[in-house]
């Protein structure tokens, strides 16, 4: 597909799709491990169950996946996940069917819409049955005054929950500590999302030419995921030419000329929902970079490299934000939001702001983990500058530092 000498394909076009090399096992036991993960969590901070609603978060601890970009904001589906005790998904109408074979549940029960969508003038009647329904359950196994932790769920049916004799506690910073650590076969299933995604990096890079418009591109990226069974793009960033400073623009109809810069952040939903964030840059047509984007470049790869240098297991975030690279005072105001941030089923804790003004306002320490996945951030752009550079990599924390995820190459004859 590529090497390290950036010697590509002229054509991919007739490329057959890639092989899936996970095998059923390895799914298995990477779903078991995360269940048991949320487990650990709810008995370190004495919980007796967990409501999620985030369907990042049923998926990590339930392994089902239903409509999950429309279930981000319609309350459709929900789970009930016990610290010793059943799992039991609420599912959407007639949806039982999608999860035959997953042994994690040990009930499905049929959901209830609390949403103004689904509900409409009826919502606080829907609201009463949904708490009177959810306090029987935790009546049943867990006993009427247990603590609950909820990811996330409406107003009015936490205070209904409250009013049933539940203590409720936030629960998303349980989730996210629980998806922090990743075993062996997690690992297995985000590599082969990762290969999926190159294949679409690649797919883009084979496509480009002057003429053709962002969105073009773009589309490319999603064709080879959802070829190889992905599931979504949380995000459209990629910008060419003046476009890219400041960064954060996503795709558009402009149409990229020769020699443009054009960048890229993948933010890609691949299959078994786990995340592929990796951030590249090219010119229009390949051609040879001016002397200002290869500076650009140089000094995006030089904060790249640096920073993954300095990760290793039991270095604090406080003391990783303090040594990370300094950013040239013309490219400070245009600065990525992070230095690092995690990433599994999508973007995960935790997001290390920069040093000094950003830490002071907004930085929380805590320790870096062997087994943690992370992506290292970069954008280099002068403000007010015309252009600028976007790269991101995504590693490994490991025993001995931090290995590299994406194989994808960088622009060598550009350093």
């Amino acid at each position: 597909m590529f090497d390290n000498n950036n010697k590509y394909p002229s054509d991919s076009s007739s490329a057959q799709p890639l092989r899936n090399p996970v095998d059923a096992q390895t799914h298995r036991t990477a779903r078991a491990y995360r269940l048991q993960r949320v487990r650990e969590q709810l008995l370190a901070a004495d919980c007796a169950a967990i409501l999620l609603y985030d369907p990042v978060n049923i998926r990590y601890a339930t392994d089902t996946s239903n409509m999950q970009v429309w279930t981000l904001h319609n309350f459709a589906r929900y789970a009930l996940v016990f610290a010793s005790g059943p799992v039991i998904l609420f599912e959407f109408h007639n949806c039982e069917h999608l999860h035959e074979g997953n042994e994690l549940l040990d009930q499905i029960r049929p959901a209830i819409n609390c949403s103004y969508f689904g509900a409409g003038s009826r919502i606080s009647e829907k609201t009463l049955v949904w708490a009177d329904d959810i306090a029987k359950v935790m009546q049943q196994y867990a006993g009427g005054k247990a603590r609950l932790a909820v990811d996330k769920a409406d107003l009015e049916g936490l205070d209904l929950l409250r009013e049933h004799g539940l203590s409720l506690i936030e629960g998303h910073s349980l989730m996210e500590e629980a998806r922090k650590i990743k075993s062996a076969e997690e690992l297995a299933l985000m590599r082969w999302t990762i290969q999926v995604c190159e294949r679409g990096i690649q797919r883009m890079h084979d496509e480009l030419r002057p003429g053709m418009s962002e969105n073009q591109l773009w589309a490319w990226l999603h064709y080879e995921n959802i070829r190889h069974g992905g599931e979504w793009i949380e995000t459209r960033l990629l910008a060419s030419g003046p476009r890219t400073n400041p960064w954060m623009q996503e795709s558009s109809e402009r149409v990229m000329q020769q020699g443009e810069i054009v960048c890229f952040d993948t933010d890609l939903i691949g299959p078994y929902g786990y995340c592929a964030d990796i951030s590249r840059a090219w010119t229009v047509g390949h051609v040879a970079p001016t002397a200002e984007q290869r500076k650009l470049y140089r000094l995006a790869h030089e904060q790249i490299q640096h920073n993954m240098d300095l990760l290793r297991p039991g270095l604090s975030h406080r003391e990783f934000v303090q040594r990370a690279w300094d950013i040239p005072q013309p490219y400070l105001h245009n600065r990525y939001c992070c230095v690092v941030h995690g990433a599994g089923l999508a973007d995960e804790y935790p997001a290390l702001a920069h040093k000094g003004a950003d830490w002071d306002s907004s930085g929380y320490d805590g320790v870096i983990e062997e087994n943690m996945v992370l992506c290292v951030e970069s954008y280099i752009g002068e403000r007010g500058g015309k252009q600028g550079i976007k790269l991101e990599q995504q590693v490994l924390i490991t025993r001995d530092g931090c290995q590299a995820l994406s194989q994808y190459p960088w622009q060598d004859d550009w350093l």
